[in-house]
């Protein structure tokens, strides 16, 4: 197989869709497809918290990883940043539950249609509700509340691009639902979703939050397809910001890939802890559940009663064996 000679030593791009659908077959025979939230708890939490901090962090949200975890997990706010900050985390964190939980429910959804208008609407109504309430945007009408589609002109893009009249965009918008109908029949899926991000984020049908939004939708997509989310990282914005710019002109291949790698460590992440014993050491998130959350277990390895080993990575990595250790020495002192 022919890969790039790249001083990263990375695979090439069409190696790593050969990796993602290796990984896809590799997911359906151990679990029989993506597992659902219900049987695979702790990765989805993981993946919910992960998501929910670097997606709004891509859009200038600047809570670190740790506050996240203990607003999801415990609604705590710590830190001294503005409730603007905290609200959008969470209302971010309360659109990507309910696009999650439409993994219980593969290809069931409403009408047999991947994805609808009302659908959009609702994504954006929960992502920037919270938010709204207590710091709208300072230009918008009444009509032009979360859920509703912009009324007003938008100014081109740095990159030249200008986003269609508002009274264009639920023209714009039914054909690009109809559009992801095509998806599956693709020669490469992935890079059809990456078009369909990049067409989204042009027609730009909201006021504010169509970067969120398109994300989340993107996500919906994916997961009703069987796949798990796409999680852009805040390190890889000026990538994921580049990559649009060329999927604009017509080249969604960077988006793509980009999109591929990121499906495939989520695949991964499902697959290492059936694949990893009881002895061996795995990431904290493949441990938590939902009375025993990563943060818990952190504080348990900083009061040492949890074994654990810090990687090259700064990762805390402990095994199901120290974890039954753990659970019983707490036990005890109870």
């Amino acid at each position: 197989m022919h890969h790039n000679k790249k001083s990263s030593g990375r695979p090439s791009r069409a190696s790593v869709y050969e990796q993602i659908d290796g990984a896809m077959q590799q997911l359906t025979t151990e679990f029989g497809g993506l597992p659902s939230p219900q049987e695979a708890e702790s990765i989805w939490s993981s993946l919910w918290v992960h998501e929910a901090h670097h997606s709004t962090a891509l859009e200038g949200n600047t809570l670190v990883l740790s506050q996240v975890e203990l607003l999801l997990a415990e609604g705590r706010v710590v830190g001294n940043k503005e409730l603007r900050e905290y609200l959008e985390v969470t209302g971010y964190a309360q659109a990507a539950q309910w696009v999650y939980g439409q993994a219980l429910e593969i290809g069931e959804w409403k009408g047999g249609d991947l994805l609808s208008l009302t659908e959009i609407r609702h994504v954006h109504a929960v992502a920037l509700g919270p938010v709204w309430d207590q710091s709208p945007h300072p230009h918008a009408t009444e009509q032009e509340r979360p859920g509703n589609f912009r009324q007003h002109e938008i100014a081109p893009f740095p990159g030249g691009m200008k986003p269609p009249s508002w009274v264009e965009i639920l023209s714009a918008l039914v054909d690009w639902v109809d559009s992801l109908e095509q998806l599956e029949t693709l020669p490469n899926l992935i890079e059809g979703l990456a078009t369909a991000h990049a067409s989204f984020e042009r027609i730009h049908p909201f006021l504010d939050g169509n970067g969120r939004v398109g994300r989340l939708l993107i996500n919906l997509v994916l997961i009703r397809l069987g796949y798990p989310p796409v999680i852009i990282y805040k390190r890889d914005r000026v990538k994921y910001l580049n990559s649009l710019r060329r999927a604009d002109g017509g080249s969604p291949d960077a988006l793509g890939e980009l999109f591929a790698r990121a499906i495939t460590d989520n695949i991964y992440r499902f697959l290492a802890p059936r694949a990893a014993g009881d002895d061996a050491l795995v990431p904290l998130t493949a441990l938590a559940t939902v009375d025993r959350s990563v943060t818990s277990l952190r504080a348990a390895i900083e009061r040492g009663r949890l074994k654990a080993q810090k990687g090259e990575d700064g990762k805390w990595r402990s095994s199901r064996t120290w974890i039954a250790e753990y659970v019983a020495d707490k036990h005890r002192r109870g």
